[in-house]
């Protein structure tokens, strides 16, 4: 029997879609989803939301707008688990067991916590001024809504990779500490759609809230058409030829042509069909494409308790998932009933506790890297980069063979080096002492690997 793939989705709930987000993320997530080897799981993050924004009005109509415009997108509720982020309680009980075990180092080096206070610093503020503690915990929070799942794959864009990656991080320190030899949790990997579009605005730069370039997607044909006609192009006249290649118009009406649309389309560009003109058959195009959808929309939009109604059922198929899971969990770590108490294995938790762990992750660029990481989660050591996971892997396993370590210092640093190449470093040290020390544990760490 085929194992279906856990797929989880989640859509933070600060603002109104537009059509950038529609091509991006909702029209390819609603397609995969009719896939019958995958187990769909889509959720409002509005949790997520309060990090943002403390507009209560503006998050209670985001939630609104964005279950709406899912949902009259095609998104088959029967087929999928859709449900709100807050309805499931399980998740900040959880969200507090994985805070337990996270590393303070590694939420110090978070993407957005670090621009906050980069940003902050060359200011000439305090670092942490204005950063809450929602800001810097939300890779926690993100962990628990993946890791409850247990889902297989995230998909997400390039900027939240490393989320998926501290959620494998926290997951897997769980497991070490309280799985006595069961894993908890699945091991989740980002799923990166190089082929989804990223929609131009109206000025061509993406198309974002932030530029105020939007298209609107379902509020009213009239405001599609006034968007559109904002849209802003060369000065080539009727008559003249246009250059489909290098016109974001042309980009946005390919984004929802059929082959044929689009070459048509090209050809009357290159043969000088006037912008005017063309701004129409993109609205036309659209129209057609997302007005019955629109009509969808309203209609949910006029009666939020069907939404409602929907979203309880979901929430009650996750909670379904959920609350005998977080049972499991609490009993792991020690919440038990007095009545019914198991003996915990002392002794083992307290040697697992003991042991370092490697932790592998991918870059940006698509090269491989692991961490060491110490017991209490301070990191040890810093590969370089390798071209694929395999390279990668084959080092950590040179490391835990026991052979002996060639440690070479350089300042206050040093360098851990296998077969003539260094391999992974250190990071500064304040003094000669502390980088003794380092190397120290560096190599007691190593040495419960060989077991």
């Amino acid at each position: 029997m085929t194992t279906r793939t856990r797929i989880l989705t989640g859509i933070t709930t600060t603002g109104t879609p537009h059509l950038g987000n529609y091509a991006g993320a909702i029209r390819p997530a609603i397609l995969a989803s009719q896939d019958a080897n995958a187990d769909s799981f889509y959720f409002l993050a509005d949790y997520h939301a309060l990090i943002k924004c403390d507009d209560p009005q503006r998050i209670q109509r985001s939630r609104m707008e964005i279950a709406a415009t899912w949902l009259a997108g095609g998104l088959d509720v029967n087929r999928v688990t859709f449900y709100r982020q807050s309805d499931i309680p399980e998740i900040p009980e959880l969200t507090w067991l994985l805070t337990c075990v996270a590393a303070k180092g590694l939420l110090n080096r978070a993407h957005a916590y670090k621009a906050s206070v980069d940003k902050n610093v060359e200011a000439g503020e305090d670092p942490d001024a204005g950063i809450s503690m929602g800001l810097y915990s939300y890779p926690v929070l993100m962990a628990a809504d993946i890791l409850m799942f247990n889902a297989h794959k995230v998909p997400v864009g390039r900027d939240q990779i490393q989320h998926v990656e501290m959620a494998r991080d926290i997951g897997q320190r769980f497991n070490h500490l309280f799985g006595n030899g069961k894993e908890f949790f699945t091991m989740p990997e980002a799923l990166i759609e190089e082929s989804v579009a990223t929609l131009p605005g109206l000025d061509g730069r993406k198309m974002s809230k932030s530029y105020d370039n939007t298209i609107p997607l379902f509020t009213s044909a009239k405001d599609m058409k006034d968007a559109i006609s904002r849209i802003v192009t060369d000065s080539r006249a009727p008559g003249e030829a246009k250059d489909p290649d290098n016109s974001h118009l042309f980009t946005l009406y390919q984004a929802f042509a059929t082959k044929a649309q689009e070459e048509e389309f090209r050809g009357e560009l290159l043969q000088g069909l006037g912008w005017g003109e063309a701004k129409n058959r993109l609205f036309q195009l659209l129209d057609s494409q997302l007005g019955e959808a629109r009509e969808r929309y309203h209609q949910l939009m006029s009666r939020p308790s069907d939404m409602e109604d929907l979203l309880l059922v979901g929430a009650k198929k996750a909670r379904a998932v959920a609350a005998p899971f977080l049972a499991e969990l609490r009993e792991a770590v020690g919440l038990r009933s007095f009545v019914n108490q198991a003996a915990a294995p002392v002794s083992a938790k307290k040697k697992a506790a003991k042991t370092a762990r490697f932790v592998s992750f991918r870059e940006d660029d698509g090269s491989f890297r692991f961490r060491l990481l110490a017991a209490d989660g301070e990191q040890l050591l810093l590969s370089r980069n390798f071209a694929d996971g395999k390279a990668a892997g084959a080092v950590t396993k040179q490391l835990q063979s026991g052979q002996a370590l060639d440690v070479r210092t350089e300042g206050l640093r040093f360098s851990v080096w296998l077969d003539g190449a260094a391999v992974a470093d250190s990071a500064e040290f304040a003094d000669p002492a502390s980088l003794d020390a380092a190397i120290e544990a560096l190599r007691v760490a190593l040495t419960p690997l060989e077991d």
